[in-house]
């Protein structure tokens, strides 16, 4: 609970610590855990790390240039619009691991098959959205509690950021971009509105 208390957006880092593919890989399996819609885990991440790929995505983002020369790395969180072709793959996992009967399965398969067709590209982006919301928090704290920091960022041209690192625009739609190192700065305190201002209780 202190950890979720105390985060803050960390916009300078160490830039001479770097975190190594086998502790990220880490901390997104602890943060995948997150829920998803249907449980199709639709976020994808692309990390940004090595100079040549910062300087790819630099051009990319309004300001945050700090956060980009500085950090470990820049993780960039997109949605898969494709996310129900691991449906399969997933539910079979599932029944691996005897969490899911093999009629479960195929009523679920049926279900999604059965709803596809009726969706739209922007309906299936929007639960994406949400999806990747939640994942991108969950990795926040996580971070913290491997002993780095991050901040997220919104600031950048969705419109740019799949071509610039040669990402298929057409599958993947990007989210946010999540900032990550050890903190060389404590940031700044923010404060919240009291939930007396945001909450109606009926």
């Amino acid at each position: 609970m202190k950890e979720l208390l105390e985060r803050r957006s960390i916009r300078k880092y160490d830039p001479s610590v770097k975190i190594s593919k086998e502790e990220m890989t880490q901390m997104l399996a602890k943060a995948t855990r997150a829920p998803s819609s249907m449980n199709m885990q639709s976020w994808r991440f692309f990390i940004v790390q090595s100079e040549e790929a910062k300087e790819k995505l630099r051009p990319v983002l309004y300001g945050n240039q700090l956060q980009l020369d500085t950090s470990s790395a820049m993780i960039c969180i997109f949605t898969d619009l494709e996310k129900f072709q691991n449906a399969e793959k997933i539910f079979e996992q599932a029944i691996k691991e005897n969490i899911m009967p093999v009629d479960v399965k195929e009523r679920q398969l049926r279900s999604i098959a059965n709803m596809v067709d009726n969706l739209t590209e922007i309906s299936i982006e929007k639960t994406g959205w949400l999806d990747a919301g939640l994942v991108a928090m969950q990795l926040m704290h996580v971070a913290r509690s491997h002993g780095y920091d991050t901040c997220s960022i919104g600031g950048f041209k969705h419109d740019l950021i799949a071509e610039a690192l040669s990402i298929d625009k057409k599958r993947y739609k990007p989210v946010m971009i999540l900032s990550i190192g050890k903190k060389d700065e404590d940031g700044h305190k923010s404060v919240r509105l009291d939930p007396k201002d945001i909450t109606t209780w009926l």
